[in-house]
C-alpha cells in the first residue's frame, strides 16, 4: 500500500484520504484501483491494457492524455542501470507523469516549490501523477521490479529537464517501508561482515 513519507518532519501518512489531502495542494493526485483478481498469471502488455481499457479511457479523457503503455521493468532488463540513471536525479517534464503501478513498489520522491520535499511509495493498485513541472526524481525499491501503465499527452513520451542544484544527492535512494525514509546524513552507514 502507498505511503507518504515527509522527513523534514518525521512524519509518514499511510491513509489513503489523509494522503489525497496532503497531495492536493501540490496538484498531485493519488488513487487506488483494483488488482487482485483482475489478471491472469503472468499477463502480457495487451493483457493489462485490455483489462483496464475503461479507466484507461476515462483517465485519458479526463487529463486530455494521447496514449498509455504498458513498461516492465525487473533486475534482468537489459541496461537497467543506465535506464534508472535517467530517472533517479532530479528532474522535471514538460507534460504530467503519470503511471498506475500493476505490480512490483518504487518511490517518487517530490520536491514541490512551495512546501518539503517528500516520498511517495506506490505500490501494485497505486495510481499517481506527478504535474508538468514538478521538481522529482524516482527509485526502485529493493527488488529492482516495477510494472505500469503509463499515460502521455505526447506520443514521443517525456523527456527528463535535469534541474540545476538539486537536492536528490541529499536523500537516501533506498526504498523504505512505510515508516522511514530519512535523509542520507541521518542514516548510520551499514557495516557488512
Amino acid at each position: 500500500m502507498a505511503s507518504i513519507f515527509i522527513p523534514s518532519q518525521q512524519r509518514t501518512i499511510g491513509d489513503p484520504t489523509e494522503m489525497r489531502d496532503f497531495l492536493k495542494p501540490f496538484g498531485i493526485w493519488f488513487e487506488q484501483w483494483q488488482v487482485a483478481g483482475r489478471l491472469k498469471d503472468s499477463p502480457t502488455d495487451q493483457d493489462i491494457l485490455n483489462e483496464y481499457a475503461d479507466e484507461i479511457d476515462q483517465v485519458k479523457k479526463t487529463g486530455g492524455y494521447v496514449t498509455a503503455d504498458v513498461i516492465n521493468v525487473h533486475a534482468d532488463t537489459p541496461n537497467l542501470d543506465a535506464m534508472l540513471q535517467k530517472f533517479n536525479r532530479e528532474h522535471v517534464h514538460h507534460e504530467d507523469e503519470v503511471r498506475f503501478t500493476v505490480s512490483g513498489k518504487g518511490i517518487f520522491h517530490i520536491h514541490p516549490d512551495n512546501g518539503p520535499v517528500f516520498g511517495v511509495t506506490v505500490e501494485s493498485g497505486d495510481m499517481i501523477n506527478v504535474p508538468c513541472g514538478m521538481k522529482h526524481w524516482f527509485n526502485l525499491c529493493d527488488d529492482r521490479h516495477i510494472r505500469c501503465i503509463r499515460f502521455f499527452e505526447d506520443v514521443a513520451g517525456w523527456t527528463p529537464h535535469y534541474v540545476e542544484q538539486s537536492v536528490h544527492s541529499e536523500y537516501s535512494p533506498m526504498c523504505f517501508g512505510p515508516s522511514q525514509l530519512p535523509p542520507k546524513s541521518r542514516i548510520e552507514p551499514m557495516v557488512r561482515p
